[in-house]
């Protein structure tokens, strides 16, 4: 009887394999899809998604977020989107469009038993990959003891004068979302005390070349780039996780309405998201150095931290007011802060 039953359930796992992939076989058509992900993420994904969905022509377009969120105003403009599914940085952005009209609904059923981390309930976006605002120094150049340990520190302790850097939240997603939490923190003094410490605005890779060169005691960055160095270049470079806590920030999926899309093909970005949030698909969040959105997940990066303990130290986002006050939130800064061009 056991081998009975043994025997019946592999036939019905080859059943629902067998399903599964002939359900992704008559996804067909094209796809165009926008994203702020690494490249070499969308290359994984993108061979993937050829051996998934066979049938399926998709297509990537990178882009940093400030640079499509430019992108999408212009085609906003015209009334259609160049795209059917857009993975950018942060929810904000998502909570813009969807009142805006411009994307379609797909409810996932039991994504509350799925995800650890916000969704859109009327099923417009869904977080699929998180990433992770910390701190970040070189252990061969500076001391612990010389080093903040806290964003306020990162701010305030006037030691670190002319000796920090951070990125530009006029143009990045995932800084645009750390100064908003930050400010609701400690209040737009946040600002001004980066300001009168000199903090310098630049890309994470030129952040990264200073504290490897000693310009740079600290840097505010995602950890994913820290923890990227580490591995593929054997880089000492560390992670500070702020005693104040980390700023997580979940990035979502969305599909475009259909009568505003690229394609018109929203059974092929109803089948992507469904991978997306697949064991399969989260294994590429994974090996990009970002956690998963999963509850109950124990994978995590290489070298970070368990994801649980990351959500206990959470400063949290406030996405709503992230959208609506982002103007006033980018002025304060650019008042207090030199931004060079």
């Amino acid at each position: 009887m056991k081998k009975l039953i043994a025997l019946l359930l592999c036939l019905l796992m080859l059943l629902g394999l067998f399903s599964a992939q002939a359900a992704n076989e008559e996804v067909t058509g094209k796809i165009v899809i926008y994203t702020s992900m690494y490249q070499f993420v969308i290359d994984m994904m993108d061979a993937a998604m050829e051996e998934e969905f066979p049938n399926l022509d998709v297509e990537f377009f990178y882009g940093g977020t400030g640079a499509l969120q430019q992108k999408l105003a212009g085609e906003i403009e015209t009334g259609k989107l160049g795209c059917d599914m857009m993975l950018v940085a942060e929810p904000a952005y998502s909570l813009e469009l969807k009142e805006g009209g411009w994307l379609h609904s797909y409810v996932i059923e039991g994504a509350q038993d799925l995800l650890r981390f916000p969704y859109d309930e009327e099923g417009y976006w869904y977080p699929v990959r998180v990433c992770n605002m910390v701190l970040a120094y070189n252990p061969e150049l500076y001391q612990p003891e010389d080093l903040p340990k806290s964003f306020e520190e990162f701010a305030f302790d006037e030691s670190l004068k002319g000796l920090i850097s951070m990125g530009n939240p006029l143009t990045s997603g995932t800084t645009m979302a750390s100064v908003a939490a930050l400010s609701d923190l400690y209040g737009y003094e946040y600002f001004e005390a980066l300001g009168k410490n000199n903090v310098m605005i630049e890309s994470g890779s030129v952040a990264l070349t200073k504290l490897e060169t000693g310009e740079c005691k600290a840097i505010m960055i995602l950890e994913e780039s820290v923890l990227k160095k580490r591995k593929e270049d054997g880089s000492k470079l560390a992670v500070i996780y702020p005693e104040d806590g980390v700023i997580l920030i979940p990035s979502t999926v969305m599909s475009v309405a259909e009568d505003r899309s690229a394609n018109m093909n929203v059974k092929a970005a109803e089948a992507i998201t469904d991978w997306l949030l697949s064991e399969a698909g989260q294994k590429f969040v994974i090996a990009g150095y970002m956690h998963s959105v999963f509850k109950g997940s124990t994978d995590i990066p290489f070298d970070s931290i368990d994801t649980e303990e990351l959500i206990a130290k959470d400063i949290g986002v406030d996405w709503v007011r992230t959208y609506t006050q982002r103007n006033e939130i980018q002025q304060a800064f650019q008042q207090a802060v030199t931004i060079s061009k």
